[in-house]
């Protein structure tokens, strides 16, 4: 069995279209898979104070130094040695079986050289690496689910030098979060704070381990929130409304914490858009909460699934269906078009169908497709969904009732 074990700046970090996933994994992109193995430079997030120039008449007066809204200029300073310790570094490594050359395979190179030719498939050990942060003193820790994706071993180690084995004890792929359980007690943990109330210009502090340089802290603020998966670039799938932040963080920090003022946790680092600079995001805290306590509870998450590939339909779009499709019958010029219904799910079984427009549900009005996801990430298994569509050019009133999304499938 070959091992890799690669230098912090050579490890492979995972990539979707345009978004780099902050860990140190191989990553699969849309159509086939690659890897990066040239992370981006890590941002200067240093602000520089003006100096006043003096005028003719009066003395030179330097500026008042840049202070925190919290009135402390050494704010970071106290949130690190409040929370610091709480921060882990988590390393994983996972063994990856791989082909021999087809023509090795060959009977007759077989029958010639025997035991002289490679095995018919070859192993070797990928490694990677990204932060969590510990919420219960006896050994929870949240992550991202791509950190530890795969992973056979897991490893946990603390501030202090200390080393652990780590348990998943649940992954969603959908919303990018995932618990691991060390064997330890009467350890440190982070206070969790709410982030619905966030607002752009907030300060915040990101603790974690880029490109293997372990507790590294950078600052900045919140850049926006609300931020879609299409507005970042991220797979449709990922049901999140992610918080940007201009803190510097890069592979490695994936699952450390994204921190306020008073050292609350406020959200989960989790990519940031691969060739720009000081374009970070993050899960909002409220999201990893309540997907943490299905996956401590059930190890799993039940995410509500219609069965449908939808796409927001405006003038230009439906100019261009007009022009390519002789049949196509749609009067609405606004909602969400049906690309495809997924055979026996929920949607089918209301009967939905390509070529459908929905323009409501539950009376709701919806033009696009992330109003649709949210509507649905926030309904309820098995409860009636009641959707306004045009169809054919008759508008009809549709009752879906939603099931578990299947573990295989990333639909709405």
């Amino acid at each position: 069995m070959k091992t890799e074990n690669k230098e912090p700046q050579q490890i492979y970090t995972r990539v979707l279209p345009k978004l780099l996933l902050l860990s140190g994994l191989t990553a699969v992109i849309a159509g086939g898979c690659s890897a990066i193995n040239n992370p981006l430079q890590q941002q200067n997030s240093t602000a520089q104070t003006p100096v006043s120039q003096p005028t003719q008449n009066k003395p030179s007066i330097a500026p008042p130094p840049i202070i925190a809204s919290s009135g402390d200029p050494n704010f970071v300073v106290k949130v690190v040695e409040k929370v610091g310790p709480a921060v882990v570094r988590i390393d994983t490594s996972r063994t990856i079986s791989s082909q021999v050359p087809s023509e090795f395979n060959d009977p007759i190179f077989r029958r010639f050289f025997g035991d002289q030719l490679p095995p018919q498939t070859r192993q070797r050990v990928q490694r990677g690496n990204g932060s969590g942060f510990i919420i219960n003193s006896n050994g929870e820790i949240l992550t991202n689910a791509h950190v530890v994706d795969g992973a056979d071993v897991v490893t946990v180690t603390l501030k202090d030098g200390r080393s652990f084995d780590g348990k998943v004890l649940g992954e969603d792929k959908v919303t990018d979060v995932a618990v691991i359980k060390i064997d330890a007690k009467s350890l440190p943990v982070v206070p969790l704070g709410n982030s619905q109330q966030l607002q752009s210009g907030e300060p915040v502090i990101a603790i974690g381990n880029p490109l293997g340089l372990d507790y590294t802290v950078t600052s900045g603020i919140i850049s926006a929130t609300g931020r879609s998966s299409r507005d970042i670039g991220a797979s449709g799938d990922k049901r999140v409304d992610y918080l940007q932040t201009d803190a510097a963080i890069n592979p490695g920090n994936s699952g450390g914490p994204l921190l306020n003022i008073r050292g609350q946790v406020i959200g989960m680092n989790t990519a940031i858009i691969r060739g720009a600079q000081g374009l970070g995001f993050a899960i909002p805290i409220n999201t990893v909460q309540r997907i943490s306590q299905q996956l401590i509870t059930k190890g799993r998450v039940d995410h509500p699934y219609l069965g449908i590939v939808m796409t927001t339909l405006n003038q230009e779009l439906k100019e261009r269906l007009q022009a390519e499709l002789n049949n196509f019958n749609i009067n609405a010029d606004k909602g969400v078009l049906l690309v495809r219904v997924v055979p026996r799910s929920p949607a089918s079984r209301a009967g939905l169908r390509a070529g459908d427009v929905i323009q409501s549900i539950n009376n709701q009005s919806v033009t696009n497709t992330e109003q649709v996801q949210k509507i649905v990430e926030k309904s309820k298994i098995g409860e009636d969904l009641k959707l306004q569509i045009q169809s054919r050019g008759q508008t009809k009133q549709v009752i879906v009732k939603p099931a578990p999304l299947p573990v295989d499938r990333n639909r709405s």
